[in-house]
């Protein structure tokens, strides 16, 4: 209770457990899903250790890229919407952004349907190591990003990346499939965000308890509407949670690597996030 009381959060308002109950029941897409990109994965699927740790990049990054970015802003929009995450202490609102982003973000790729394809990179010589740190060095990167410049701005490969591995890609991959295969709905897709977004065991959160009630909430609301509409199927509601498990697999860095260091250069990943968070979208 003076977790609580400390925060603000006033838990008598365990009514606003109830908001937090219909803003995810009730939230709607504003866009139509779009169709799945017709970028079928060619290189993702060897067998072999070292065929699995060979970098990859985008093949097409104008337009994964432009489609990550457009997911990322509704998913800092989705997280802003929900007044229980509003009412938390701003350091713990940064703490589950910071933490969280990256899931939700795969979780807005599946629900909108967003595939593509990646290409193996080979790994740069010495000398264009050498080359790229002095270019650096002597020239200093001014990107502008705000998500609205973020949709727009070009698309290049930025040399300083760690390109992620095939393997990190294809933990993306199958997920992305793997939900796709169970045929989530965008009600179900809001309560799964919600469980992700309220992590109560992130060192250093002020409000623990009460982020942990906003995750227990969502559980429920997901489970009764699982039941709602799957009568038949039993099962469905545990299927889901294991799906969700499988965002532990996901490497965040690759994340952010693959679908935003063509476009945001040098600029800080979390850097980017807190200045869209203050951001009005």
């Amino acid at each position: 209770m003076a977790c609580f009381d400390k925060c603000h959060c006033s838990v008598d308002n365990r009514r606003h457990s109830s908001i937090l109950y219909n803003i995810l029941k009730n939230e709607e897409h504003q866009d139509s899903h779009k169709g799945r990109n017709e970028e079928h994965s060619e290189g993702n699927g060897q067998a072999c250790s070292c065929g699995s740790q060979k970098k990859v990049s985008l093949k097409s990054p104008q337009v994964t890229c432009k489609a990550a970015s457009a997911v990322l802003v509704k998913t800092l929009r989705f997280v802003k919407s929900l007044p229980c995450f509003q009412e938390l202490p701003l350091a713990d609102q940064l703490l589950l952004v910071r933490s969280c982003w990256a899931p939700l973000l795969v979780l807005g790729l599946a629900q909108d349907k967003v595939d593509f394809e990646t290409v193996e990179t080979s790994e740069p010589s010495m000398l264009q190591r050498i080359l790229t740190n002095r270019q650096g060095a002597e020239k200093k990167h001014h990107q502008e990003h705000q998500e609205t410049l973020l949709l727009g701005h070009n698309v290049q490969q930025h040399k300083g990346t760690q390109l992620p591995t095939a393997t990190e890609i294809r933990w993306i991959k199958e997920f992305l499939e793997k939900c796709w295969s169970l045929g989530i709905s965008n009600k179900e897709y809001a309560y799964l965000k919600g469980i992700v977004l309220f992590n109560p065991d992130l060192p250093g959160l002020h409000c623990a308890r009460y982020i942990q009630g906003l995750q227990q909430e969502a559980h429920q609301a997901l489970n009764e509407h699982v039941k709602m509409m799957h009568r038949w199927d039993h099962s469905r509601f545990t299927k889901l949670i294991i799906v969700l498990s499988l965002l532990r697999s996901i490497n965040g860095n690759a994340i952010a690597e693959l679908f935003f260091r063509p476009i945001i250069g040098s600029v800080n990943m979390d850097d980017m996030l807190l200045e869209m968070l203050g951001a009005k979208i």
